[in-house]
């Protein structure tokens, strides 16, 4: 009986180890790719497709559960600037938008003709693309346009370990490793994070919060305290008394006892040097997705360590005069909305964001967590709370988050709106000059075209004693402007083979225009193209000749030329 069931034993040890063999090289085939992207934001998601189309192998990493970063994440009102500025697979993103939303089945709340766009994003009777959506409809379309492409492996919830997961061999990164310790090896690298986390992992240098305007030749960049409104390009630039307080409103928690302190998220010390630097950010919020459909709204609830001290300056706004809810409630598909900051106190989180780009991962999750339970906070108190006026409460109640958006977290979403973390230092460097068109970029991978755009960076206490904001920009470009390839690459000594499409080399005030989804796309297609030519020459990507690089982005569909004029 022994000797006859032996065979069989070394017959089933031979094919368990031939098949775990088998395994161990499916698996190892499957760590290596021409290019991988970290993020599977807008950007990383355009330069997968683009990489695929081009005969790559890819690797799209997203370190959540969910792609598409605020395109998917309720930013459905799309900051343009100039819709003939947005070419390539951005604008296949939102020809399939309307592609999508001509389709009947897709109008579930409200009838396609019922529908009313408005401003920059309105959709023009002949035009070929839609620009506004839920988000549910565009992760629907994001996923569609991946499944298209047979190149392209998609892997969901790995983040990056920033200590020690970049293997670099002097200047080129060999491999990144996650904090699975799943390990993925490329040839070139993209970084389409919004807060630049391989970047920075990868040793390359780069900038946080507001330069001044003395280190670039700025008017815009570093503190802008003052009342008086700036001037740029002949026109009129709406800044420090833009979303702001009422005159006269106190910061002290019993008012005019400065011995009481000061109310929540008031800085102690002044605003600043006019002009000078900081390591603040601009704020960052949440884009909501609100409906006041009865059948599918989620009444706002208040949350869970609710103190009325946090929104005692929003009340204090409303009794200096304040007549306006403090939101942007604009327009999407089916009687849903993408809310936005507006106004001195509303969902912007002023001033609590400062650590978020170089935070580790369980101190950014606090920040987002209490960026929510602020938001949540705030749209209860102006929806229920009786210290707000009769007739803002009886208009914010009636809308409410969406039983049939982010399903699962009671309409919340996880992606939170980063507006600006960490900006690359390269040899080239985008900067007001670039938006206003005293200098130009040789180099062009893509337009921008937004005004230059800066939320409130901080709140702090006037010398009379009243509480202001301050770091509101909103100042116009004349015409689409070039960004220059040399400023979504690094130096050459740091690194040959990374791109960073979104935190490009930019200072703080041309990152204001900058930093639209869908520039993000554009950039993020560029870098694949450039990617791809640097593999296939294998050269690094310092040493693309861009009389070679330009002809490709053109046959990609991508718009370079900035003749354009703003609409």
């Amino acid at each position: 009986m022994e000797i006859k069931t032996r065979p069989l034993v070394i017959c089933i040890a031979f094919f368990t180890t031939l098949l775990i063999s088998l395994q161990l090289a499916l698996c190892q085939i499957n760590t290596e790719f021409d290019l991988v992207i970290y993020g599977g934001t807008s950007a990383g998601v355009s330069a997968a497709i683009q990489a695929s189309r081009m005969g790559k192998t890819v690797l799209l990493i997203e370190p959540t559960s969910r792609i598409g970063g605020l395109t998917t994440g309720g930013l459905g009102q799309t900051d343009i600037g100039n819709k003939q500025a947005v070419g390539g697979i951005a604008r296949e993103f939102y020809q399939n938008v309307k592609k999508y939303y001509q389709d009947p089945s897709n109008w579930n709340w409200q009838k396609r003709e019922e529908y009313r766009d408005g401003g920059q994003t309105t959709t023009g009777p002949n035009e070929d693309a839609m620009w506004t959506f839920e988000p549910s409809a565009a992760l629907k379309i994001l996923h569609r346009m991946l499944d298209e492409e047979k190149s392209i492996t998609l892997v969901y919830n790995q983040r990056l370990n920033r200590k020690n997961g970049v293997e670099k061999n002097k200047a080129l990164i060999s491999s990144v490793t996650m904090e699975s310790g799943d390990r993925y090896t490329g040839k070139i690298f993209i970084d389409a994070t919004y807060e630049g986390d391989l970047m920075a992992a990868a040793d390359i240098s780069y900038a946080t919060g507001r330069e001044s305007n003395k280190k670039y030749g700025e008017t815009l960049n570093g503190v802008q305290a003052s009342d008086t409104s700036l001037t740029l390009l002949g026109e009129k630039s709406v800044n420090a008394q833009n979303h702001n307080f009422r005159n006269c409103v106190d910061p002290y928690i019993i008012k005019g006892d400065r011995s009481s302190g000061l109310l929540p998220y008031i800085q102690r010390k002044g605003p600043g040097k006019e002009g000078s630097g900081n390591k603040g950010e601009q704020a960052y919020c949440f884009r909501m997705c609100l409906t006041d459909h009865p059948d599918n709204r989620i009444p706002f609830e208040k949350p869970e360590g609710y103190n009325d001290l946090n929104y005692e300056l929003l009340f204090r706004n409303f009794e200096a005069g304040e007549t306006r809810v403090p939101w942007i409630n604009s327009s999407m598909p089916n009687r849903k909305t993408d809310t936005n900051n507006n106004s001195g106190f509303s969902t912007d989180f002023i001033g609590q964001n400062y650590d978020y780009p170089d935070a580790g991962y369980a101190e950014r999750e606090l920040i987002i967590e209490n960026h929510r339970n602020y938001q949540k906070g705030l749209m209860w108190t102006l929806a229920y709370h009786p210290r707000i006026p009769e007739k803002i409460r009886n208009q914010v109640s009636q809308w409410g988050t969406c039983q049939d958006e982010f399903e699962g977290s009671q309409g919340w979403q996880d992606q939170l709106y980063v507006r600006e973390a960490r900006r690359m230092l390269s040899d080239y460097v985008m900067t007001q000059k670039h938006c206003e068109g005293i200098e130009t970029a040789s180099d062009p991978v893509g337009l921008a075209a937004y005004g230059m755009d800066s939320h409130h960076v901080q709140r702090y206490v006037t010398k009379e004693g009243f509480v202001k904001n301050e770091g509101n920009v909103q100042a116009k470009v004349k015409a689409p402007f070039p960004i220059s390839y040399r400023s979504i690459i690094p130096k050459q000594k740091e690194c040959t083979n990374l791109l960073v499409p979104v935190c490009l080399a930019s200072t703080h005030i041309a990152f204001g225009s900058i930093r639209m989804e869908p520039v993000f796309m554009v950039l993020g297609q560029s870098a694949a193209i450039a990617a791809c030519h640097s593999i296939d020459k294998n050269i690094p990507l310092q040493e693309i000749p861009y009389a070679d690089l330009k002809p490709l982005l053109l046959i990609n569909k991508q718009r370079l030329d900035n003749s354009l004029r703003v609409n």
